[in-house]
């Protein structure tokens, strides 16, 4: 039997040599789960999405990920045998195709990772995209090209028009856009179910750029129809200059850049064939130009029809209504109203104006005794108020 002095003494060693223990940092190798490195090892699994996707939409991009692992290889080829361009992400976790996918198409993906157990894991998957029961294009008005040199005028509205209807209406109009520099407010009015015009809250300023997008490559138009490409064009806004005609007055004073330096002369429609009021934008310019009432549906015998050929024409709205020299009415212009709508000039005048007024410059007419131009007589934009003008975006 030990003394009690000792017995005291053995388990204070003991006390200590547990504390000592439990203070320890020695190597744990032999833990569960760990490898004897200190770090987990694993099969890596790699991921497709959409995965083995029938009839997605082609701006939906392809994404392969890789857990417990990383990717060394991704390739995704066209039924053609095409390559589609894509990027690993530099962790390694990811790859995404950084070329936009067609219409129609079939796509067989391939993709390689290695494991944090070293080990090689492929997976393949195959997608395919939408084969629309047709394309839309979005066509500019004014072209592009016709007025590349010499811009537009402070009132032209910018204009895209479709040959099919579109049905989802916010769809597209979230995909177009028109950036001002300076900035200026505008916005989007719905026409037609084929045609919507943006224009600013008030006219441009003049030196103005426009830069237009329709990012509609993949857009769902409505009933199968889908947007063809995405266009981005440019145009500049021209000097200001504005028409001011008076039908009491007889006469139209024109404005460069607000100031006038004009004032000419002039015969608007008669009683039974009225100029229409408010702002015109001038769409077309002809120095030699057919004037037919047929175009819009007066035609012989009506007594308002009419067919001449007119000088330094320039279209101010779709129903016939122009701004021309016509030697008939000299006699008249100035004094009083005799036309078919249009603003006669004299031969002088006429060369003038069309030597300096282009496609979107404006003609405001006062006091013809007409009603007011419509919206949709191109370019009827200006007839609006600001807040009906917002009423009109599908937005």
């Amino acid at each position: 039997m030990f003394p009690k002095k000792n017995i005291l003494s053995a388990a204070g060693i003991l006390v200590a040599t547990l504390l000592a223990s439990a203070c320890s940092s020695g190597d744990d190798s032999g833990s569960p789960g760990t490898s004897g490195s200190g770090g987990s090892s694993s099969p890596a699994t790699v991921s497709i999405e959409p995965a083995d996707a029938h009839g997605m939409n082609p701006t939906t991009p392809i994404v392969v990920k890789a857990a417990n692992g990383k990717l060394t290889e991704v390739t995704v080829t066209s039924a053609k045998g095409k390559p589609v361009a894509g990027k690993i992400a530099p962790d390694g976790l990811s790859w995404t195709n950084n070329e936009v996918l067609g219409y129609g198409g079939s796509y067989h993906v391939v993709a390689h990772a290695q494991g944090t157990d070293g080990k090689p894991v492929e997976k393949a998957g195959d997608v395919t995209t939408i084969t629309p029961k047709k394309e839309a294009n979005a066509n500019l008005i004014p072209a592009p090209s016709a007025v590349k040199s010499a811009g537009v005028g402070v009132g032209q509205p910018i204009v895209f028009s479709f040959a099919t209807p579109v049905k989802n209406k916010a769809a597209v109009e979230k995909a177009l856009s028109v950036e001002s520099s300076p900035k200026q407010e505008g916005g989007w009015y719905w026409i037609d179910d084929k045609n919507v015009h943006y224009r600013s809250k008030e006219y441009w300023q003049p030196g103005t750029t426009l830069t237009v997008s329709a990012k509609i490559y993949g857009v769902d138009f409505g009933n199968g129809v889908f947007g063809a490409e995405d266009r981005t064009e440019t145009y500049k806004v021209h000097d200001s200059w504005i028409g001011k005609a008076d039908g009491n007055s007889e006469q139209m004073q024109i404005f460069h850049n607000g100031q006038m330096v004009k004032s000419m002369p002039i015969s608007m429609g008669k009683d039974a064939t009225p100029t229409h009021l408010g702002p015109h934008v001038i769409s077309d310019k002809q120095a030699n130009y057919t004037m037919d009432s047929c175009t819009y549906g007066v035609c012989p015998p009506d007594p308002k029809a009419y067919r001449s050929n007119e000088k330094f024409s320039e279209r101010i709205s779709n129903d016939g209504e122009f701004v021309h020299e016509n030697p008939n009415s000299v006699g008249q212009q100035g004094s009083s109203n005799v036309s078919h709508g249009c603003i006669n000039l004299n031969a002088a005048n006429a060369q003038w104006f069309f030597d300096n007024f282009g496609l979107g410059d404006v003609v405001e007419v006062t006091n013809s005794g007409g009603p007011q131009l419509p919206l949709w007589d191109l370019y009827g934009d200006w007839s609006k108020s600001w807040p009906d003008w917002q009423k009109g975006s599908a937005l």
